[in-house]
């Protein structure tokens, strides 16, 4: 609660996040092409989708991409803390989408680029936990526990 002047780590924090937010309203933000394609994919089946993050920020990134109607269920560091869920690598976060969306974790997919996320993906028993390698390597993604590695989500699609 402290105020972006002052200085300690909250003003701090809480100063970087001034700055974020008008970034993302000044600029936006551009979502990866290949996430866009899946997404389209995705959804011309059927398919629902949730956001899982543990950014308190996530629904005014998924507005400035222009992304939030397509996620019916947004789960974020907001989500978390009001429900007093773990935070990853604990599978809690996953699992509440998922039971949000009416989906047992066996017949879904977790989608993640950080090593804490494909951990709590495979610690939930997911169905599928696919890795996006945007730097951190495919090898440690397969060794937390991905069962597949893709360097762009529309590998993805057919």
């Amino acid at each position: 609660t402290d105020d972006p002047e002052t200085d300690t780590v909250c003003g701090l924090g809480n100063r970087k996040n001034v700055f974020f937010n008008a970034v993302l309203q000044d600029e936006g933000v551009a979502p990866y092409p290949g996430s866009v394609r899946l997404l389209d994919y995705l959804a011309n089946r059927g398919i629902r989708m949730a956001v899982v993050s543990s950014s308190r920020n996530t629904p005014p990134v998924l507005e400035a991409a222009g992304l939030t109607p397509r996620f019916p269920v947004v789960v974020d560091g907001n989500v978390a803390a009001r429900e007093h869920l773990a935070g990853k690598p604990a599978p809690d976060t996953f699992v509440f989408a998922a039971r949000r969306l009416g989906v047992p974790n066996s017949r879904a997919v977790v989608f993640e680029d950080a090593l804490s996320g494909v951990a709590a993906g495979r610690a939930g028993a997911f169905g599928l936990v696919v890795g996006v390698d945007r730097g951190v390597g495919a090898d440690k993604l397969t060794e937390s526990g991905a069962d597949l590695v893709v360097a762009d989500l529309a590998e993805l699609v057919a």
